[in-house]
This record gives structure tokens, sequence and C-alpha cells, in this order.
């Protein structure tokens, strides 16, 4: 994985070549700025970058369930939020009042 922005010229002249060599096995995308949130490190909050992942069922009717998985980057600065390359995930909770 590379992420153009943050990457050096060294890494992105491997990319290169690895693309050349097999381009079938990459995928481009922009790099989006992603959202952060506090976390706890150790004994202190520290900020770190997030996705939401939203679970949708889709029948006769579609419902978006409340909650869903968000993917977190572990390290500090990291855009990095998939787990096989690096990042973490939490189960997101959404409390609502029920007297709707």
């Amino acid at each position: 994985m590379l992420i153009g922005p943050f990457s050096s010229k060294d890494q992105q002249q491997q990319m290169i070549e690895n693309i050349k060599k097999d381009p079938r096995n990459y995928v481009g995308q922009p790099a989006i700025q992603l959202s952060r949130v506090p976390v706890i490190v150790k004994d202190h909050f520290e900020g770190r970058h997030i996705d939401l992942r939203p679970f949708v069922l889709y029948g006769k009717e579609i419902y978006v369930l409340p909650g869903g998985l968000t993917r977190v980057a572990l390290e500090k600065g990291s855009l990095v939020v998939n787990s096989s390359q690096g990042g973490g995930s939490k189960d997101t909770w959404v409390l609502a009042d029920d007297s709707n």
C-alpha cells in the first residue's frame, strides 16, 4: 500500500516498478481526509483517523442499523485503517431514546 501524498520519491519509484510488473494487482484511489476521534493509548487520549462502515439490510425495505464497525488507524498520524495493513477496528454503538 502506498499513500501518495505521504510517500517518498523512492517509495513512489518502487510502486511504479511494481505496477509495471503486475498492473492487475493494484488499484488506485484518491486520498481522502478521514475523520478523527480520541482513542485511549496507554494512559492518555490521542487522536486517530477512522472510517465508519454502517450495516445496511437490503430486502423488501432498506434499513440502516444503528451503529456499525469503525475502522481505526492504530499509529498516530496514519491514514491506514484496514486491519490487513496495520489498522484496527472498534464496535460503534448508537444510543437512542426509545420514546419515538
